[in-house]
């Protein structure tokens, strides 16, 4: 875990940055979150189907034995060094997008035919989960009819079957870097790079219905069973010092151009300003992790129910809490910075209700909703009308 740990330290993701310019977040809390516990998941159970809808709005139901596929990749995965819930999430996108999570044959490979399977596809002469050609090297007929052998050479690395080529996720430099749309077609090379991205909130879906943290693995000691209930909250940085630079949701990329979400709000303002945690909580969270250069996480108690917050891009020397820390509202926590992918000085925020595990909302809206203290009139009046409360 260790390495894993250093290893995701080193590692550069692109980010959102400061000015009119930014990038969607890569790394959600949620993998962080992951990644600050034994770096395992635990499948307590696979569902006899489940139902989830695509990025573009396609709903996609799944029966037991995808699910099943789908623990096998969770379990796999999580099991391999370096890959964390980051890579298996993109493993999930991967084979959904590739065989909607089923063990193809291929007529192109007869005996394929007489192997356990889940249907036959036809797709030159791709086999199994990830769709893997026998002639472009990844194994042959009976190992790529096994799901555990697909599993592990899609996430190759050193103690991969396949290694070194073809290569496997962890062979590809700065994987971590990417996407994990554009991360998932680095291995699967696929003539349609594009639609991967579309199964992430379906992967998203799988992991929150399937598994949990291993256990005893509680956000590096925090008790979060114990996270005091809050109702103050408060504005994460100082009225009249920041200019919003990007909101929520989908965008242009403006270094690679393509249609991206980024997954929270990014306020530009000065290096050192103070930074407030926004509500009551417990620190997950406070240290260096990938994409997000310097960041924080607290755990939030609010109507009963458990709510993350994340504030990143600090320097290290501005980070004035610790993992398992109690803050209150307000509580000058960091300054601001421009650690990780950033070319100029801001606060990347995000709101997961449901904790870190779960998908960002319009932090904005949240803010309004609850009545911040130290909100601005502009936000104010726009998040307002976007939910429709009287202004």
């Amino acid at each position: 875990m260790k390495k894993l740990v250093i290893a995701l330290i080193v590692a550069v993701f692109a980010l959102p940055f400061a000015g009119m310019l930014a990038v969607p977040l890569l790394l959600s809390p949620a993998a962080l979150a992951a990644c600050q516990s034994a770096g395992q998941l635990v499948v307590t159970d696979v569902p006899d189907k489940l139902t989830a809808a695509r990025r573009d709005g396609v709903s996609v139901t799944l029966g037991q034995k995808q699910l099943t596929h789908a623990a096998t990749i969770i379990t796999v995965g999580t099991g391999v060094e370096g890959v964390g819930r980051a890579g298996v999430l993109i493993g999930l996108m991967a084979a959904l997008t590739e065989s909607t999570l089923r063990m193809l044959a291929n007529a192109a490979h007869p005996t394929s035919l007489n192997m356990p399977n889940d249907g036959v596809g036809s797709d030159h002469d791709s086999l199994g989960l990830f769709q893997m050609r026998p002639t472009s090297g990844w194994g042959t007929v009976d190992e790529l009819m096994d799901p555990h052998y697909q599993v592990r050479a899609f996430f190759g690395g050193s103690s991969g079957p396949n290694f070194p080529s073809p290569a496997g996720l962890l062979d590809i430099p700065g994987w971590q870097a990417a996407d994990p749309g554009s991360a998932a077609q680095s291995v699967e090379r696929s003539a349609f790079p594009d639609r991967y991205q579309d199964y992430q909130p379906v992967a998203e879906a799988i992991l929150t219905a399937l598994t949990k943290p291993a256990a005893g693995a509680v956000d590096n000691g925090a008790l979060l069973g114990s996270v005091p209930e809050t109702s103050r909250f408060v504005f994460p940085l100082p009225s009249g010092t920041w200019v919003r630079s990007s909101g929520y949701g989908w965008r242009t990329d403006p270094l690679t151009g393509a249609r991206a979400f980024h997954s929270g709000t990014d306020f530009s303002t000065a290096e050192g300003t103070p930074i407030f945690a926004a509500a009551d909580g417990i620190v997950g969270w406070a240290g260096p992790s990938p994409g997000y250069g310097h960041l924080v996480v607290i755990e939030h108690t609010i109507d009963g129910k458990r709510v993350a917050s994340a504030y990143a891009h600090m320097w290290a020397s501005g980070i004035y809490v610790s993992v398992g820390e109690r803050v209150t509202a307000g509580q000058h926590i960091a300054d601001v910075g421009a650690s990780g992918k950033s070319t100029g000085s801001h606060l990347h925020f995000e709101i997961r209700p449901g904790g870190s595990f779960e998908p960002s909302i319009d932090a904005d809206q949240w803010f309004v909703q609850h009545g911040a203290e130290g909100l601005d009139a502009s936000t104010s009046a726009r998040a307002s009308c976007a939910i429709g409360i009287p202004g």
